[in-house]
């Protein structure tokens, strides 16, 4: 199927990947649904400014992209209070992980090819079960910072983190979360 810039052939050509990124990052179906779909109209409703320097579905993503840190905009005051300064139940996971002086306990595992695991569906269906086990504001953090590429600064405000400090805490034990479920679950299934 060869790209259009006709918008009557978006939601056929672009909805697939339009909602597979808003699934990743908001991680409810309906919530995506709609995303896409406010997408594709600020799109139709904006198409008379599209200079052609993109792709229609790079442009599109970027469009669905800013319509997803509105959403967590809107909605940072409902995050409840449990999400990202509470890790007292991963002071043990440290713990396990670390020795005192901060070194690795268990050792690290050989993650094979990188490349393989990135075009392996089997791989990111592993990945995705793993962001969807991890908390809500854990998941939308790793997302808005390590995919999305926001600056420390902005996801601060998004998720409502009170220092650049506490970001780094939260996004190391994050990190740390997904990295054992995915060595648990993918890595180590031999």
């Amino acid at each position: 199927m060869q790209a259009t810039s006709d918008p009557a052939k978006w939601l056929d050509e672009y909805g697939d990947a339009l909602y597979r990124y808003a699934l990743l990052q908001l991680r409810s179906e309906p919530l995506a649904e709609d995303m896409v779909q406010e997408t594709l109209l600020a799109a139709w409703q904006s198409f008379a400014q599209f200079n052609g320097q993109s792709s229609v579905k790079t442009w599109l993503i970027g469009i669905l992209k800013h319509k997803i840190i509105d959403h967590f905009r809107k909605y940072r005051h409902e995050r409840d209070s449990e999400s990202l300064d509470n890790f007292d139940d991963d002071d043990a996971l440290l713990a396990h992980s670390f020795d005192a002086d901060g070194h690795w306990k268990i050792p690290l595992i050989n993650w094979g090819t990188p490349d393989k695991a990135l075009t392996d569906e089997q791989f990111w269906q592993v990945f995705y079960r793993c962001l969807a086990r991890l908390p809500q504001d854990m998941a939308d953090l790793f997302i808005l910072r390590t995919v999305d590429g926001l600056s420390s600064e902005e996801c601060c405000k998004l998720l409502a983190i009170a220092t650049t400090n506490q970001l780094c805490v939260a996004l190391s034990r994050t990190r740390l979360k997904l990295r054992q479920c995915l060595e648990a679950q993918w890595f180590d299934r031999g």
